[in-house]
C-alpha cells in the first residue's frame, strides 16, 4: 500500500486525469484508481468526495445530477476548461518529480552497491 501522505498528494492529478477521459461518478472513480494502481491505492468515499467538492469549488470540475441505469440518482463529474489547464500543470510537475527520482534511483555504472 502507498502511504496516506502520498495518496493525498496524488489525489488531484489522479482525479483530473480520470475525468480528462470523460464524465464519471464517485464510485467509478474509486474503482478506476483501484484498478489502475493494482490495488495499491485504496480510496474511500470519505477521502474522494472532499477532493471532488474542493475541485468543484475551484471550478476545475463541474457536476450534474443524472440517473443511473438502475434508476438511482447519481452525481456525474467532468473536467472544466480550467481543469484541463490545471491538469497540464499537474502533469508537468509530476513528470519533473518522476524524472528526478528516476535519475536519483538509477544504478550507477560501476557502483557495486546497486548490482
Amino acid at each position: 500500500m502507498i502511504t496516506p501522505k502520498l495518496v493525498a498528494a496524488s489525489s488531484v492529478p489522479l482525479v483530473l486525469s480520470i475525468l480528462s477521459r470523460g464524465e464519471s461518478y464517485g464510485y467509478s472513480i474509486l474503482q478506476r484508481v483501484r484498478l489502475l494502481s493494482g490495488g495499491r491505492i485504496e480510496w474511500t468515499d470519505g477521502m474522494l468526495y472532499p477532493v471532488l467538492h474542493r475541485l468543484e469549488r475551484a471550478h476545475l470540475i463541474e457536476s450534474r445530477w443524472g440517473e443511473a441505469e438502475n434508476g438511482r440518482r447519481r452525481r456525474y463529474y467532468r473536467l472544466s476548461s480550467a481543469g484541463e489547464r490545471a491538469l497540464a500543470a499537474e502533469r508537468e510537475e509530476w513528470q519533473a518529480v518522476d524524472a528526478t527520482l528516476r535519475a536519483l534511483w538509477a544504478p550507477k555504472i560501476g557502483d557495486a552497491s546497486h548490482a
